[in-house]
């Protein structure tokens, strides 16, 4: 099978955001390194996800809290620059804590022994009706006795102000999609489990939310295209600014942004198949 591009929840969050920014990313793949929060959430992701290893009468705090520091130093063997990011002594320990807080959260909200994920980091990839590829990685599925899945997100922030919460539920809208168009099923529930603060966004999608979501994500990719073709992908300045790793980058605060990657341009146009004869 050849590769070929797709778009992904993030990435479609990404050029929402930013052109830009979804440019330097995904066509230019510039490096970026982690913050400190984002290695937080891939090692506390990592801690979940091994949980499930272990026998249901086994799946205790405890046991994940062990679980913390050797997947952390299975990540630095594989990662050694890691270290860096959080700093040595006093704040390697601090942040390390602060991991512990999420971990220890999540037993405030589940527990895991009376659940048997059908599947864990779970790649979904599907096509919409027009042509375009579209995948993720689904943190846990669960399947209930009579077949309805239920579709598990772990956010190691905290939830979103209720008028933002639509926005959040792009992500497990997409989910649903996927899954429904790459194995036919409907995604009965999908929940969003913000460990920082212990909130559970839950949503559950109906039939009509596929199309909506194809329709969507096909506007967002038209959008795509035309600054393919034109090759300007403009910046869109925010709040959210302070926080990009690109910001020296950007002309909007002083930077000079360089030259469009061509290979990654054409890389990224494969997400589409070409129509079929008439």
């Amino acid at each position: 099978m050849s590769k070929h591009a797709a778009l992904s929840p993030s990435r479609a969050k990404d050029f929402k955001q930013c052109p830009l920014l979804f440019r330097f990313r995904v066509i230019d793949r510039l490096a970026e390194p982690p913050s400190p929060e984002a290695l937080r959430g891939t090692l506390v992701h990592a801690v979940l996800e091994r949980l499930f290893d272990a026998p249901a009468l086994e799946r205790t705090e405890a046991t994940a809290q062990a679980l913390l520091d050797p997947l952390w130093q299975e990540r630095l063997a594989a990662s050694p620059a890691d270290r860096s990011v959080v700093g040595g002594g006093e704040r390697a320990a601090e942040w390390l804590d602060s991991a512990r807080v999420l971990i220890g959260n999540y037993f405030r909200m589940e527990n895991p022994s009376f659940l048997e994920p059908a599947a864990r980091e779970s790649f979904v990839n599907a096509r919409l009706p027009s042509g375009l590829a579209i995948r993720g990685i689904i943190d846990r599925v669960d399947r209930a006795p009579d077949g309805a899945l239920r579709i598990v997100d772990y956010k190691t922030g905290k939830s979103p102000n209720p008028r933002f919460q639509e926005e959040a539920l792009f992500q497990m809208r997409f989910y649903a999609a996927a899954v429904r168009l790459s194995r036919g099923v409907l995604p009965r529930r999908t929940q969003l489990i913000y460990l920082k603060d212990g909130r559970t966004l839950t949503y559950d999608p109906v039939p009509g939310d596929v199309a909506a979501i194809a329709s969507e994500l096909d506007s967002t990719w038209s959008a795509i295209e035309e600054r393919l073709d034109s090759r300007r992908f403009e910046p869109r300045p925010s709040k959210l600014c302070d926080w990009c790793r690109f910001k020296e980058l950007c002309p909007e605060f002083g930077g000079v942004a360089p030259d469009m990657d061509a290979s990654g341009a054409r890389a990224l146009r494969t997400a589409k198949e070409p129509a079929g004869p008439s």
